[in-house]
């Protein structure tokens, strides 16, 4: 797991993550027979979690992503002949 995301990044997510457990924590003492207060507190110690270690899954997930689709309109199977012989079609959507 390489770090993903910038310190400043890290230390609002630490700061928020810290507000929602806090936040979720004083409701469910006032009312405890309340179990919606329970995913914001989990949420909130994600935030935490990611802040601390500075990895992000999702922004690994839309990294990777953003990596595999870099050429959308050019297919692996065709060659760079094929691609450039085939003229433009701008209503043709991939």
């Amino acid at each position: 797991m390489k770090p993903n995301i910038g310190v400043l990044n890290a230390l609002v997510r630490i700061t928020c993550g810290f507000t929602m457990v806090a936040w979720a924590t004083a409701k469910m003492v006032k009312r405890p027979w309340r179990d919606s207060y329970l995913i914001p507190a989990i949420l909130g110690g994600m935030k935490i979690g990611e802040g601390i270690t500075r990895f992000c899954p999702l922004t690994y997930l839309v990294e990777k992503q953003a990596q595999n689709n870099k050429n959308p309109y050019f297919n692996k199977e065709q060659t760079e002949q094929e691609h450039e012989a085939t003229p433009f079609n701008p209503l043709n959507k991939i």
